[in-house]
């Protein structure tokens, strides 16, 4: 058996945990600011085992939607991305997702209507991709033909 011992003097060790609790600090901060700019959903609880869970997991970026999906289906992410879905996976690399991960996997698709897009009336909807009740990817797009596609992240207004 090997014991160590150092001498410390009170002036070091209040030093070292000042510097420790400074970087716990900057941790606690840097992590609370990470999902405000809106830009990834990495760092937002991706668990989504329930119903009630998808609809938390949406209000969380701050969407008011249904209570139940218009829509869930399964869907195969083809083992090699056509041109429009390496499109639609810079969407989801750009908010924190890769579907190329889920290649050739079968994936759950949970489409529901979204109550509260800012300034205007047309219909938009909320899509999440679930694979092994985890967030792989999510959109809300516009029902209009010529309608927008964009991210999970709440639009910032102008009001």
């Amino acid at each position: 058996m090997v014991v160590l011992t150092a001498k410390v003097s009170k002036a070091k060790l209040v030093a070292i945990l000042l510097v420790i609790a400074i970087i716990v600090a900057l941790l606690v901060v840097l992590s609370s600011r990470a999902g405000q700019d809106g830009t990834t959903a990495e760092n937002v609880v991706t668990t989504v085992a329930s119903n009630e869970d998808r609809v938390a997991y949406l209000q969380s970026f701050g969407w008011e939607v249904a209570d139940s999906p218009l829509e869930s289906q399964e869907v195969r992410i083809p083992a090699e991305l056509p041109e429009v879905l390496q499109r639609y996976n810079e969407l989801q690399q750009s908010q924190g997702f890769d579907l190329e991960q889920f290649a050739g996997k079968t994936v759950r698709r949970y489409v529901y209507e979204v109550l509260n897009y800012p300034d205007t009336t047309d219909s938009y909807y909320a899509t999440l991709l679930v694979y092994d009740d985890q967030v792989i990817g999510g959109d809300v797009t516009a029902a209009s033909q010529d309608g927008l596609m964009q991210g999970l992240q709440y639009p910032k207004t102008t009001t």
